[in-house]
């Protein structure tokens, strides 16, 4: 009853630790699993470099072509490469990234029934923060193609003038819905966790946490590639030319 209860009281903002720098709060188990998941990529990324070849790919190098190739083909279809090539990049990396980091939990790592090695997307000061980069980015790609003047008036008229209000309200948005949707599935899956650990008993418990943490695993795929996918459009929105719009 008492794990039941803890399980029910579950809220957002918890973390297994904090602390204070510089006057400023800290989440340690944030921190800590952003940090392993920029390490794998690190490795990953030195692996490559140091086994590619232009004969037959390794296991590595297959991974990373194909994650490449499937980036680009996206990228190309809805920017244009000779538009924007530094999307690749950007898009690719985002990718990765949140797909390692939201792969995180599946480790069998637990601490009073929370991963000791969160997810950093159930955290949404990680989801804004990436949230923020993208916003920020393809802004500054905007103004380079339109210029600053025209890529702001773009901005807030639009193609018809008197919608300005929306499309403030609607830029604005874009990345609150982007960061808040990512966290909102992740989260959701670590509150499951919590409430499988309290629901079963310990002999047993390991079953419904495989099924749940391999249905982790294709959530996980699934938040990497949305998140990717509307960086990608919003970069088209703000690259795209009025003279292109028809």
């Amino acid at each position: 009853m008492t794990q039941n209860l803890a399980a029910s009281e579950i809220e957002i903002g918890q973390h297994l630790f904090r602390f204070e720098l510089f006057g400023l709060t800290f989440n340690g188990d944030t921190l800590l699993a952003s940090a392993v998941a920029a390490a794998v990529l690190i490795v990953l990324a030195f692996t490559l470099r140091a086994k590619i070849t232009s004969g037959v790919p390794g296991g590595v190098q297959l991974f990373f072509e194909t994650i490449t190739g499937a980036v680009r083909q996206q990228v190309d279809n809805i920017i244009g490469l000779k538009i924007a090539p530094f999307v690749v990049p950007l898009a690719m990396s985002l990718f990765l990234y949140i797909l390692v980091a939201n792969w995180i939990a599946v480790l069998p790592v637990q601490i009073g029934g929370h991963d000791f090695i969160p997810p950093p997307a159930s955290d949404a000061n990680f989801t804004y923060a990436l949230a923020i980069l993208v916003f920020v980015w393809y802004h500054v790609a905007g103004a380079r193609r339109r210029g600053a003047g025209r890529h702001a008036v773009q901005l807030v008229k639009g193609h018809v003038s008197f919608l300005a209000p929306i499309n403030i309200v609607e830029e604005l948005a874009k990345p609150i819905s982007l960061s808040l949707r990512l966290f909102g599935n992740v989260f959701g899956g670590t509150i499951m966790v919590s409430l499988i650990m309290a629901m079963f008993p310990s002999y047993i418990l390991w079953a419904p946490n495989v099924v749940w943490k391999l249905f982790d695993l294709f959530v996980g795929l699934i938040q990497a590639f949305i998140f990717s996918l509307l960086t990608i459009l919003y970069f088209s929105q703000a690259t795209e030319l009025p003279e292109e719009h028809h």
